[in-house]
């Protein structure tokens, strides 16, 4: 991916379902080159549009994190196994005491006792497990984009950000109707799917499809996303971070890192860490300057924790293989 390709990615980013048109203005390209560029990269699976559900609000549960501990050996069938269950949503292989980072969607308490007290212990190799429940997201990774658009080209793909003030949609108590269901569902298949497509499959007309499709994402219960592997962006250090907040900081603090460019999902959790941050850079030294000139400068921050993410298994509810990779394009080197 060259400059362009990755401005242009960037773009969809911030707005994933706009027509080519849009994105062409914004960053200043014909539409024609945008085009062409995106439904290549599109067609050879480097970028993937699809949607994630606001999974509190809809009614499908609550996300948690896990740290896995696994035997010796034993990571990439661990990994796979938790990568094919349909309730996760991410996993990675970690540095530092945990082997891999696992994000899953939890229907009820229950399940999540089930799955926490038998399920996930019951994967040959697993030796031990650490949960921290998500308590409010600050940013997912549908609302990042990679740091490559001036602030007006932003501006021009979507309305500004909500004033600091006011608050968090509260949880749709009915979760989704079953006609929102299907058309989510099409949604997380093909991010960018028409609205004729829509109504035709689903046998509605095109200003009913219009109408529920727009609603479903301005009450932010689906949040379009248009998926890569940070590494082609040219940001190839991907690193986690748990950090202890002392209470009275933690909304300033993780509202404030989450504006950050280069950090693609911060949300406050239980556990012994009050926070996770998933960030992305271009090599170990802009990693360095973050942890020294944007987390240091924090001095509600009491403690780091520190990891990097050394592949990716699953990512968005997209498998690995869905995505085009580095190590795809390196196999594929003579």
């Amino acid at each position: 991916m060259d400059v362009l390709d990755r401005r242009l990615v960037a773009a969809l980013q911030v707005s994933p379902r706009a027509s080519w048109g849009e994105l062409g203005r914004a960053v200043g390209e014909h539409e024609r080159t945008v085009a062409r560029r995106l439904q290549r990269l599109i067609a050879d699976g480097v970028v993937r549009v699809t949607a994630i559900y606001d999974d509190l609000r809809t009614g499908h549960g609550r996300p948690v994190h896990l740290h896995v501990q696994v035997r010796p050996g034993t990571v990439p069938e661990v990994a796979k196994a938790l990568a094919g269950r349909a309730d996760t949503r991410s996993v990675y292989a970690l540095t530092g005491a945990a082997d891999i980072g696992c994000e899953l969607v939890a229907p009820t308490r229950e399940d999540l006792h089930h799955i926490l007290s038998s399920q996930v212990t019951g994967i040959d190799g697993v030796l031990q497990t650490q949960t921290q429940v998500v308590l409010h997201t600050f940013r997912t990774v549908a609302e990042w984009h990679a740091p490559y658009l001036t602030e007006r080209e932003v501006a021009e793909l979507r309305p500004g950000p909500l004033p600091e003030s006011e608050p968090e949609p509260p949880p749709d108590e009915e979760g989704l109707t079953p006609l929102e269901q299907e058309i989510a569902e099409l949604l997380a298949g093909d991010g960018r799917i028409a609205f004729t497509a829509v109504a035709e499959r689903l046998d509605i007309s095109v200003p009913t499809a219009r109408r529920r499709v727009t609603s479903l994402i301005e009450r932010r219960l689906l949040l379009p996303r248009a998926e890569v592997e940070p590494a082609l962006l040219g940001l190839e250090v991907e690193a986690m971070l748990w950090l202890k907040a002392r209470p009275h900081g933690l909304d300033r603090v993780g509202r404030q890192l989450a504006a950050h460019p280069h950090v693609r999902y911060c949300a406050a959790t239980t556990g012994t860490h009050s926070l996770i941050v998933q960030v992305v850079a271009a090599h170990e030294a802009a990693l360095y300057r973050f942890m020294t000139g944007v987390v240091g400068r924090y001095d509600e921050i009491t403690d780091v924790d520190l990891t990097l993410i050394t592949r990716a298994y699953k990512r968005g509810h997209l498998h690995k293989s869905g995505l085009l990779t580095l190590d795809h394009r390196w196999e594929n080197t003579p």
